[in-house]
């Protein structure tokens, strides 16, 4: 994977005034006008970056998006509490005013663009999470400033490029999540690059289905059937649920092998199942996993998530989780601090791990300070 100026490329970057563009998209409970963040993790994580430049006597100047406010302001999506977070973590350090409240951040305008490196000497990209966005603070600043990737960000070009490049074999990806329509390019692109792929969650229904089994009234995408056929045809070994849990046609709970009865829905891979996807990331050594085994967020179809993250703890492999729910179910289980990597970015990994490049990271190799 093509290399991107990090930090120390910027050279001195004392008396200078630098723009972070960092990923501080909180979660947040509250009425709109009071709300609290329940998680600063966003903010914690971009400390190293910050602490970097302020060290060296930058000047630094934050930018985030919160939510979607859809080009205009929002009370809910004020960034107050992030800034007096912020404040309190890294006193001196300024935040804009939620990108997202200018229509022009989304539609990666040369004015919005402009009004941002306006007074700024340097530029700073710390936001995997949003890196495979064109918007505006992604892309635009590298245009006219000199540029680099933050810790974060520089961390998990690292870590996602060598599960492409270089990893340690056998290398198992685990997959679930509710459609194969969202994964499909991901799924083609891992299959090109692991020794074994395992499929749970929603989208095991379409390949179960493709396989010629009943699957009641599960989450099934017809127009996808096909296609699954033709990756079950591929060489690499592709693993399947072999028994169920759900409910039954009158909304009770129920266990059923491979085989759905009418009216039934599957919602969490069954204990067999669960037991088999542990024995093959246990025997692996690497392991990336994106996408929960079944609807964890209800406790009755919990079971499969939480032993799969058991699993990912437990196994010797070094372990790489691709955001989204899965690092929300590690961090319900309070498994988050066993697995080597975490990120912070779900649609992001997926897409670095699938196309091998992001907008962001693309802006910056394009930096004027690159040679």
């Amino acid at each position: 994977m093509a290399r991107v100026p990090v930090l120390e490329d910027l050279g001195d970057v004392s008396g200078k005034r630098v723009l972070v563009r960092t990923d501080f998209n909180v979660p947040m409970h509250g009425p709109d006008n009071a709300r609290e963040i329940t998680d600063d993790f966003r903010i914690r994580a971009a400390l190293p970056t910050i602490e970097w430049l302020t060290s060296r006597g930058a000047h630094v100047v934050c930018a985030t998006h919160l939510g979607r406010p859809k080009g205009e302001p929002v009370a809910k999506y004020s960034i107050d509490p992030v800034r007096r977070r912020l404040s309190e973590l890294a006193p001196g350090v300024e935040l804009l005013e939620n990108l997202r409240f200018n229509s022009g951040e989304e539609s990666n305008s040369p004015e919005f663009v402009a009004q941002l490196v306006r007074g700024i000497d340097l530029y700073v990209n710390d936001a995997f999470g949003a890196a495979h966005r064109s918007h505006a603070s992604i892309v635009g600043p590298p245009r006219t400033l000199p540029s680099a990737a933050g810790r974060l960000l520089e961390r998990e070009v690292e870590i996602l490029g060598s599960l492409r490049d270089s990893p340690k074999r056998p290398f198992v990806a685990v997959l679930g999540g509710a459609k194969v329509s969202d994964k499909l390019g991901v799924i083609e692109a891992l299959l090109r690059i692991v020794d074994s792929l395992i499929i749970g969650g929603g989208m095991c229904f379409t390949f179960l289905a493709a396989q010629g089994y009943p699957v009641g009234d599960s989450l099934c995408e017809l127009d996808q059937i096909s296609t699954c056929r033709k990756l079950l045809e591929n060489s690499k070994p592709i693993y399947l649920p072999e028994d169920i849990t759900g409910l039954d046609s009158n909304g009770d709970f129920a266990s059923y092998g491979i085989r759905l009865p009418d009216g039934s829905k599957g919602l969490d891979i069954g204990p067999g199942t669960a037991g088999a996807f542990t024995d093959v990331i246990m025997d692996a050594r690497t392991v990336f996993w994106n996408g929960p085994m079944g609807m964890f967020e209800d406790p009755r179809f919990a079971a499969g998530t939480r032993t799969v993250a058991e699993a990912m703890a437990a196994t010797k492999a070094f372990t790489v989780v691709g955001g989204g729910d899965s690092a929300a179910a590690l961090a319900e289980f309070g498994l988050d601090d066993e697995i080597d990597h975490v990120s912070t970015g779900g649609g992001a990994s997926l897409e670095l791990l699938e196309l091998g490049d992001l907008p962001g990271l693309a802006a910056l190799r394009g930096a004027s300070n690159v040679k």
